[in-house]
């Protein structure tokens, strides 16, 4: 076992100053936190399939896509779910590429 935890001690050794000060995902909260209200709504396929995709780039409108974003949301909202629930779930599917970073 010590050598074990000596040879992953010496793994880590071997790796430059750009790799350990670089964010872990896995490690680092999404900017959109849900309530424990919204453990029982489910995004269907059909919805995600639906939403607009924004990818950044500089010729799109981000206001543009919100409009969109709720216009296919209030359309296809459940019964039973609010609006604020759908829009949280929602967005980050609507998010493509490098906009992902962003969360």
């Amino acid at each position: 076992m010590f050598e074990e935890a000596k040879n992953k001690m010496a793994a880590n050794n071997r790796r430059t100053i750009k790799e350990l000060n670089a964010p872990n995902p896995d490690q680092q909260p999404l900017c959109i936190t849900f309530s424990d209200a919204n453990d029982d709504f489910e995004l269907k396929f059909g919805i995600i399939h639906l939403l607009p995709s924004f990818h950044g780039l500089t010729g799109e409108d981000p206001h543009k896509h919100l409009k969109e974003f709720h216009v296919v949301c209030s359309g296809m909202k459940p019964d039973g779910v609010i609006d604020e629930q759908l829009n949280l779930r929602g967005f980050s599917f609507s998010l493509k590429d490098k906009t992902k970073d962003w969360l």
